[in-house]
């Protein structure tokens, strides 16, 4: 569904504001831009990751990390497209100054788990605040890969245990946690990475 609209670039086609962008979200288009700003930062991500592998990376690595980015950058612009005039602008994102080495394979995947647990967790506390059934039914189909690139990544840092759907992200009902919508991007750890000032309101 969604590889007819994506496409190969990786970066951003707007310069990024210079003021910060509110995200309404009392209806469906700020829900939606709150999934948009997310997956603008996890597009971001994998393509600086892309264009330099860390040293030492194996071909099932490589090959996980490079359809990730292809994932994320299909969802961006998917969602850019749904959004049409209503989408925020591109935001500016900043991976240095959150000490993020690009070179290590640990710092790499340890961040990717950041992002892709926080990604799963925020679609799961937003979607109840979408008000037209296409528009969750958009969203379940996204948060269901973001949920595999979680499992992915989890299943890289420690091979052959049960940490892809850990106690820590699964609760014991067998649910992915949810985390309150606009929280990822002002007071978790993700927000850190963005440095257009975000107002969330509801």
């Amino acid at each position: 569904m969604f590889a007819a609209c994506g496409n190969d670039n990786g970066n951003p086609s707007e310069p990024p504001p210079s003021e910060g962008v509110t995200l309404d979200l009392s209806s469906d288009p700020g829900v939606l831009n709150y999934a948009y700003a997310l997956e603008q930062l996890e597009a971001a991500y994998y393509t600086q990751v892309a264009q330099a592998f860390y040293a030492g990376i194996t071909p099932e690595e490589q090959l996980v990390l490079t359809d990730i980015m292809g994932h994320e950058v299909i969802h961006r612009d998917f969602l850019a497209g749904v959004l049409g005039s209503a989408k925020i602008p591109d935001l500016a994102v900043d991976f240095a100054g959150a000490n993020v080495d690009f070179g290590s394979r640990f710092s790499v995947l340890s961040t990717a788990k950041v992002f892709e647990d926080g990604g799963v967790a925020a679609y799961n506390g937003a979607g109840k605040l979408l008000k037209d059934v296409n528009n969750l039914l958009v969203a379940g189909k996204i948060v269901s890969v973001e949920a595999r690139h979680a499992a992915a990544i989890r299943d890289l840092l420690r091979p052959g245990t049960r940490d892809f759907a850990g106690d820590d992200v699964v609760d014991p009902s067998g649910l992915d946690q949810a985390i309150d919508a606009g929280f990822l991007l002002q007071d978790s750890a993700l927000g850190q990475f963005i440095t257009t000032p975000i107002n969330v309101i509801s």
